[in-house]
């Protein structure tokens, strides 16, 4: 999301929490706050997709998750608590945990066992799923996975293929890695978020023909 276009969305988020502060407002400015927190280190200097668990921390904005934390606080107190303020919670754990190894997964699957109660969708689920896996294991949130049928309901959704695919490449089944990466890479519609899948895919290649 370009600069200036994501600034002016935190703009009006703060004056409609202003007008209206209920647990909608407060969660999607919370939630826009936490993203926009991250835009430095989302990407390298030659324009490379940098995932979450890989980026500097250090770039990210403080004073801007400060105010997105206090306000999935205000959110969250609120009944019923609405999706934004648990998709906010989600982004609030991520963005206090000291590193990616100290990130709570249990906290985040339970965000979404609420989020998926209160929204179901193949979505939600996938990405409850892969929360799962970082928790439990690859094989854990392979299960889940296929009890979405993501072939079926998400065929063409590209983060599906591409967390599939690296459920694939944990386990070391190769094989069904690469076609996911493969179609991943068909589905992207972003020049960075193609790159990265492709060199995920080139190393991984390389990787199985030296072993």
């Amino acid at each position: 999301t370009r600069h200036d276009l994501s600034s002016e969305a935190i703009r009006l988020g703060r004056v409609l929490v202003e007008l209206m502060p209920d647990t909608d407002t407060l969660g999607l400015l919370a939630l826009m706050l936490l993203h926009e927190s991250r835009r430095e280190a989302r990407s390298s200097n030659n324009d490379e997709l940098i995932l979450l668990e890989e980026q500097q921390r250090e770039l990210w904005d403080r004073a801007l998750i400060e105010e997105g934390c206090a306000l999935v606080e205000q959110a969250l107190r609120l009944h019923p608590v609405g999706t934004y303020a648990l998709q906010a919670g989600i982004a609030a754990v991520h963005s206090t945990a000291a590193s990616a190894s100290d990130t709570d997964w249990n906290q985040i699957v339970g965000f979404y066992d609420l989020l998926l109660r209160a929204q179901p969708s193949p979505v939600v689920a996938l990405n409850r799923a892969v929360a799962v896996a970082m928790r439990d294991g690859a094989a854990a949130g392979q299960e889940l996975m296929k009890q979405i049928d993501i072939d079926r309901n998400l065929r063409d959704y590209q983060p599906a293929h591409a967390a599939q695919a690296e459920l694939y490449r944990q386990q070391g089944q190769f094989a069904q890695a690469q076609a996911s990466y493969r179609r991943a890479i068909s589905l992207s519609q972003q020049d960075a978020q193609r790159r990265y899948l492709e060199r995920r895919l080139a190393e991984m290649t390389e990787q199985t023909e030296t072993t």
